[in-house]
Order: C-alpha cells, then structure tokens, then sequence
C-alpha cells in the first residue's frame, strides 16, 4: 500500500478574474468542492488502519497479562499455551506494523506500544524468576539422585564414629 498525501484539489475551470477599474488582472483560484471528501474518505481508512493496529496491540497485550498474573499468583501455567498465542499475536502485530509503519508516529499507538513494552518487561522479569527457581530446584532433585546413588566409594571418607 503506497503512501500518498492528499492535497485539495483546485478547480482551474471555476478561475474567475477580479478587477478594479485601473487595477490589474489576476487570478483568483477557486478550491474544487468535492476535495474534502476525498481528505475525509483517507482519514477514515487511516482511522480504520489505527483501529486495526490498537486492537493486534491489545490483543497481545490481554496475552502478557494473562500469563503475568498466573506467575504472579502462582497458577498452574500451560507454557506451550501461552508461548504459541504469544507468538501468533506479536506475529499478526509485526505484521501490521510493517504494513503500516506510517501509523508509528500516531500518539495513541505510540503510548500502546510503551504500555505493550512495560507489560512485557514484567512479564519478562516474573518468567526469568520462576526459571531460576525451577533450574535451583532441579540442581537440588539432580544432587540428591547423584548422592543416593553414590556407595561413597570415589568420595572422600566423612567422619565416622564423631570422630
């Protein structure tokens, strides 16, 4: 879809010449009648556009939030679930604002966009938690397995007998 910037057309037909007894001729420029409808018809589809664009954004965002408040209260969380919605939606938004790059510069989608990158940062905090403490966990299941199938023979002796 190819930019392009509308300007009010003029009517060069509808020129008219004022004039003053001894002054000069000039032109005077009268602007064509149906050029708003034109300006108004693309900022409708930019309209629509934006919508379009606001909606992929919130989208994802429902996702994040979603799964922020299921670590966060501790919910059991189908990770497959939520990585696969996670990676359609930012994909269709990726998508859309490739597609319409023009739209970056509009407030609203860019304070969605800054609302979209805080929500994922938390979501991003909360999911490097719960992976350090499930990697702390399984060292601790992996040391135990390591220490109850070792007969101590490759070990260094522990005091026997208090001594």
């Amino acid at each position: 879809m190819a930019l392009v910037m509308e300007q009010p057309e003029l009517d060069t037909e509808a020129m008219t010449i004022e004039a003053a007894s001894g002054d000069a001729l000039l032109p005077v420029l009268l602007p064509n009648a149906g050029g708003e409808a034109v300006v108004n018809a693309t900022e409708a589809e930019k309209s629509e556009e934006v919508r379009g664009l606001l909606a992929a954004i919130r989208r994802l965002e429902n996702i994040v939030e979603e799964e922020t408040a299921a670590l966060a209260t501790g919910q059991k969380i189908d990770f497959d679930d939520f990585s696969a919605r996670k990676s359609r939606s930012m994909l269709e938004f990726v998508r859309l604002m490739r597609a319409r790059m023009h739209l970056g510069a509009e407030v609203e989608v860019t304070e969605e966009i800054q609302r979209l990158r805080e929500k994922l940062e938390r979501n991003r905090s909360l999911l490097e938690m719960h992976y350090d403490a499930v990697r702390e966990v399984a060292s601790i299941i992996v040391k135990a397995i390591k220490d109850a199938e070792s007969d101590g023979t490759y070990t260094g002796r522990t005091t026997q007998d208090g001594k």
